[in-house]
């Protein structure tokens, strides 16, 4: 089929420029309208004169005008060679070299990719961090901050595969780029410890049982780490640098950042599934 076209496009574009470059050309277009006015004339005379008239006249054009052309292509064939190959070369060189060109106005307008999530898309699979003794979660700053956080689920085998790795790849960036080490406050989330906590009050969570991405291994509270503690508290612009950091690290990857809601929680992410959250 391509071989059609470029067949078509040479054809073409030889009768365009003898049309356009040589004085036969033109003669021959010329003759050619004059003998279809003569015709459309004639029409109103006599349909039978008409006829005749038109084969004969159409006849002679035509014969008249390829003679012409047969003579002019003898005379000038060097001239016609080199204008052949003039023309065929860009369509023989686009056939033969198997590229595939992409036209400007049609590139990709996506977001250049980090490198580092080109990796986690290419199948690496990433190893979550050493845990941190569980005294570290029982500080009066940590348990003030996350009320019941010392018996949450800290396994990272609980979460959702694809999560985890994404959660995985924002604790490196975060670290290689930013110097911040991470730590998992609570990753996978009973309904009966969703249910404790709602009961708690709103300033805890709003959500209930089987109303939040933890129970289905979709949702993790994270802290950043100073010195060999965990650091929750937003009073601190270190912290609060870090928290702006996440967020946006932990939405390049295609997470939910809940710093970005009406009750912030900067520590929170999640990844939203289609079809997965029940509605009640």
């Amino acid at each position: 089929m391509l071989f059609v076209a470029v067949a078509l496009y040479f054809a073409l574009a030889c009768m365009v420029s003898w049309i356009v470059l040589f004085p036969a050309g033109r003669a021959f277009v010329v003759q050619a309208l004059l003998g279809a006015g003569s015709r459309v004339q004639r029409h109103w005379r006599s349909l039978a004169q008409r006829r005749g008239t038109v084969m004969a006249t159409s006849g002679h054009s035509g014969h008249a005008g390829l003679r012409g052309a047969a003579g002019f292509l003898r005379r000038h064939s060097a001239i016609s060679l080199i204008g052949a190959v003039l023309l065929a070369a860009p369509a023989t060189f686009a056939l033969l070299s198997g590229a595939h060109t992409r036209l400007g106005g049609f590139e990709d307008g996506g977001r250049e990719v980090n490198g580092q999530v080109a990796m986690l898309l290419e199948g690496e699979q990433l190893v979550p961090p050493p845990p941190l003794p569980p005294v570290a979660f029982t500080t009066a700053e940590v348990t003030e901050a996350r009320p019941l956080i010392a018996s949450a689920s800290r396994e990272w085998a609980m979460l959702n595969s694809d999560f985890q790795q994404r959660l995985l790849l924002v604790f490196r960036i975060m670290k290689e780029r930013y110097g911040y080490d991470m730590t998992l406050l609570e990753g996978y989330r009973s309904p009966e410890r969703q249910q404790t906590l709602a009961a708690m009050g709103s300033n805890v969570t709003n959500a209930s049982a089987f109303q939040s991405w933890h129970q289905y291994g979709l949702a993790a509270d994270s802290a950043f780490v100073r010195n060999g503690r965990i650091l929750i508290s937003e009073k601190d612009p270190w912290a609060m640098r870090g928290y702006q950091l996440y967020g946006e690290v932990a939405e390049s990857v295609g997470l939910t950042w809940g710093g970005r809601w009406k009750m912030m929680d900067f520590g929170h992410t999640e990844l939203r599934l289609p079809g997965v959250m029940r509605r009640r």
